[in-house]
């Protein structure tokens, strides 16, 4: 009888899919939430297909971007100021709905993850 319980619960968890619908997200202008330490960091930013370009705090960083598949990006800022902004930057969307999508992010080959939201301005 247990055996008939956990299968049927299971089978409950095993039809659970996430919906991403990634590329309705390449191109647009989407303003995006990060929380850190507590702390909420809200950007705006203008993507192309090869090109982003985000506005924090009354600046302008400029990244070109390199597509793995629809749902993952790798961000190479044009012009780097400082070491961190040299090391490259891997996104993935994990999740989408129709105006927004969850992802995260981490330089690439580090493990530490960040999880952030976008919602699309347009």
């Amino acid at each position: 009888m247990r055996f008939l319980y956990l299968l049927l619960l299971l089978s409950c968890f095993s039809c659970y899919e996430t919906t991403r619908n990634c590329k309705d997200f390449k191109t647009g202008t989407f303003t995006s939430e990060v929380t850190i330490d507590g702390e909420l960091y809200k950007s705006k930013f203008k993507r192309s297909e090869t090109l982003q370009i985000e506005v924090y705090n009354k600046k302008t960083d400029s990244s070109n971007l390199r597509w793995i598949n629809d749902c993952e990006v790798i961000f190479k800022t044009i012009n780097p100021k400082n070491m961190a902004e040299q090391k490259d930057i891997h996104l993935k969307i994990l999740t989408t709905t129709d105006s927004s999508y969850t992802y995260e992010y981490s330089y690439v080959g580090e493990t530490i993850k960040q999880k952030g939201i976008a919602y699309r301005a347009d």
